[in-house]
């Protein structure tokens, strides 16, 4: 955001994308997927700014879908079928479903069994596959762990014959979530001794998104090695990589402004003009707390229970912040959102100075996932979504107002 002369040149509040950053994690993806030889597509459940969607075709890349929004949304704006996945199809969506998607995987055998006859009589070939539980997990934190115990997501090898059923052509395992590539490879043991046995019968093996090839102490190394020395195992099968917080990772931020300082019991409080519960509910989920530009997080007041600190959280402090000194304790404030909503906070930081009316609050790295999970609880409006251009300027991609409200009451 440096180019940008003014940090007043930003509306409040507003998610603010950084091309040139963009673009950097772009090239890094596709690299990858050169050396390795595989397909790595972007998840919509990550980012569905489409927008920005242009700039991924520039770089070939397709997508994948979890709904029929994203399934046509996929073919309207990337421009390619969608290679989609639901936890359960219906009657209604099914047919839309076909209709978008080069790809469909079954979460179940009696899912698979219902709707696979249906991909027989469509106009054009549906490649189906099956989603897999290696049931190994890596993932910290039960809400985002695909393979937890009593998950309901993927089937266990023990529930699959010996011969899988005619017409599946993949299968697909979804166990990681912003891991590494060595994490990759713990889960690739697994699946390999439990469902192994099934690679003669497909054509293709899709291992799921939750690799953050972009993290900066990610070995891009070893994945490449990893993923080669796979391919050389079973040439036959083409190999299918789905993340989403990677393509996105580290390339902007949400602007938000002081709006008042309330204080209570020695608590001082800056309420903001975003809300945690609308825009970033992340932070109540996991819990963590982001980065905050000029500051440093703090352990939590006696009044405030302490947040479960995430084990490899995607919002880490940066050396810059890591290096402001904690004398001046005094300017220590918990970051208040604007919903009704009692436990719309997230705090605390650490200022250098004290906060004023009117301060910008930047917080880094609030672009994937965070969009995609706003919602108008409370009539709350969406953050403005701006591009920050290579040469500059400031594009407002979208700005929401009341009608944006009412047509979600419709």
């Amino acid at each position: 955001m440096d180019k940008l002369l003014n940090i007043r040149d930003i509306p409040s509040p507003c998610y603010v994308i950084e091309e040139d950053l963009l673009r950097k994690n772009l090239q890094l993806i596709k690299s990858v997927s050169e050396r390795a030889g595989v397909e790595i597509i972007l998840a919509f459940k990550a980012f569905a700014l489409w927008k920005t969607f242009p700039i991924f075709r520039e770089f070939g890349f397709k997508s994948t879908a979890s709904s029929v929004n994203e399934a046509q949304l996929a073919l309207e704006e990337m421009g390619s079928l969608a290679h989609s996945y639901s936890p359960a199809y219906t009657e209604e969506n099914f047919p839309v479903f076909m209709e978008y998607s080069s790809h469909i995987t079954f979460n179940s055998l009696s899912q698979f069994e219902r709707f696979y006859p249906r991909t027989l009589q469509y106009s054009r070939h549906i490649s189906c596959g099956l989603r897999i539980n290696p049931e190994v997990s890596v993932v910290e934190t039960d809400l985002y762990n695909p393979a937890a115990p009593g998950s309901r997501l993927g089937i266990a090898a023990d529930l699959i014959p010996e011969k899988l059923p005619q017409g599946v052509e993949g299968l697909h395992f979804h166990v990681l979530c912003e891991n590494s590539s060595y994490d990759l490879e713990k889960v690739l043991t697994a699946v390999e001794k439990k469902f192994g046995n099934y690679f003669s019968q497909i054509q293709w093996l899709n291992m799921g998104g939750g690799h953050l090839m972009t993290r900066k102490d990610y070995d891009i190394e070893h994945l490449v090695s990893l993923l080669t020395s796979f391919q050389k195992k079973y040439p036959h099968l083409k190999i299918i990589l789905e993340p989403g917080s990677a393509f996105i990772w580290q390339t902007g931020t949400l602007v938000a402004s002081v709006v008042d300082i309330v204080e209570n019991q020695g608590i001082k409080t800056a309420m903001l003009d975003v809300s945690f519960s609308c825009h970033m509910p992340d932070c109540l989920e996991m819990p963590y707390q982001p980065e905050i530009r000029g500051a440093i997080t703090s352990p939590p007041t006696p009044l405030q229970p302490p947040p479960t600190p995430p084990k490899e959280g995607r919002k880490k402090s940066s050396e810059e912040n890591c290096q402001l000194s904690i004398v001046n304790c005094q300017f220590k404030y918990r970051m208040g959102g604007n919903s009704c909503l009692s436990g719309d906070y997230v705090g605390d930081w650490i200022f250098e100075k004290p906060l004023q009316i009117g301060d910008r609050i930047i917080f880094e790295d609030m672009i994937h996932y965070t969009t995609v999970k706003t919602t108008m609880f409370n009539g709350v409006p969406h953050p403005s979504i701006a591009m920050l251009h290579s040469d500059g300027t400031l594009e407002i991609l979208r700005k929401y107002g009341y009608e944006d409200y009412k047509s979600r009451m419709d």
